[in-house]
């Protein structure tokens, strides 16, 4: 249904003559007339009778006017539903419990009135796809995977590099370490479920790996956190890592160790990924919170894999 010849039937109606809408509506009144008689041929009835006293809605138009009155009630939320800044800014994280999703939280409490639909997507092929399609705004994740590159008009801002922590139960035989060097962990057994092949994640523990000589074990159902918790709490042998912002709570009984991994330290690089050409006002407002809170990494005394770098990319769109 046309809805500027519905918003002239109102105008009608509110008015009560085709000349007062029409100075009401900016235009002529033949163009007033022309719209309700296309309106009354697509409804198959007459909204009006017209005599000295002006214009009368029929009984017809009588009971058209509440739903005329919801349509563009409607239609003024639909648009408002896109209008820029009125859209809720919609950000792909890795996990709601991780780092990544502290960050929005952050720019949320500086920035109150910004609307936030917050999602998880499974991986950096999907997540980015998703960016370049439009269906989300903006993700957090690793970039320039091994031999793959952006897609024209999207960018990605370096906005965390976070420490690892070696995460054990308190009888590994590193539990009461003070900190630990990525070369003492080399033969040993790092318990890490999640990492799937394919995934960005993966990719950054197999080159963290064959870098220090580590294991990476990967074997096992992936239960989630807890399940995962559990399991290191009450082993002598297995250990893995976790990112130092990383938000973890247990049971008191389980007594678990987050051990600094340092000299060097292996960080896990963020990048904020958007297209360029996105207009959403929070979007902005969010990159410029994230670049102003990074401190940038430093040059000496940190690890990353080869392939991680921070990255801004603009390219047309083709």
């Amino acid at each position: 249904m046309d809805v500027t010849a519905v918003r002239t039937f109102v105008a009608v109606v509110d008015a009560g003559q085709f000349q007062d809408a029409a100075i009401d509506l900016s235009i002529t009144p033949q163009a007033v007339s022309k719209r309700i008689a296309v309106l009354e041929k697509e409804l198959g009835v007459r909204l009006f009778t017209r005599d000295a006293r002006g214009a009368r809605p029929t009984i017809d138009g009588q009971a058209f006017l509440p739903h005329a009155r919801a349509l563009l009630r409607a239609a003024e939320r639909a648009v408002a539903s896109v209008r820029p800044g009125s859209r809720a800014l919609r950000v792909d994280v890795i996990g709601r419990q991780l780092s990544l999703a502290g960050l929005l939280r952050g720019f949320h409490l500086a920035h109150p009135g910004t609307e936030l639909d917050v999602v998880t997507l499974f991986d950096s092929d999907t997540a980015v796809a998703a960016v370049r399609d439009g269906t989300i705004d903006a993700t957090f994740r690793a970039v320039t995977m091994p031999g793959r590159q952006l897609p024209r008009g999207v960018a990605a801002t370096a906005v965390l590099d976070e420490p690892l922590h070696l995460f054990t139960g308190p009888g590994h035989e590193f539990a009461n370490a003070p900190a630990i060097t990525p070369a003492q962990l080399a033969g040993r057994r790092i318990w890490m479920p999640g990492n799937l092949p394919g995934t960005e994640w993966a990719a950054y523990y197999d080159e963290l790996a064959a870098a220090f000589g580590i294991v990476i074990d990967s074997v096992g159902p992936d239960f989630g956190i807890e399940p995962l918790l559990d399991t290191i709490a009450g082993s002598t042998t297995l250990a893995t890592f976790v990112s130092e912002q990383t938000p973890l709570v247990w049971p008191v009984g389980h007594d678990l160790r987050r051990i600094p991994v340092k000299d060097p330290t292996p960080v896990y690089p963020h990048s904020l990924i958007r297209r360029t050409d996105n207009p959403h006002p929070s979007l902005a407002a969010l990159r410029r919170h994230l670049v102003a809170a990074y401190p940038g990494r430093p040059g000496e005394g940190i690890w990353t894999p080869k392939w991680s770098r921070p990255v801004h990319r603009s390219a047309p769109l083709a």
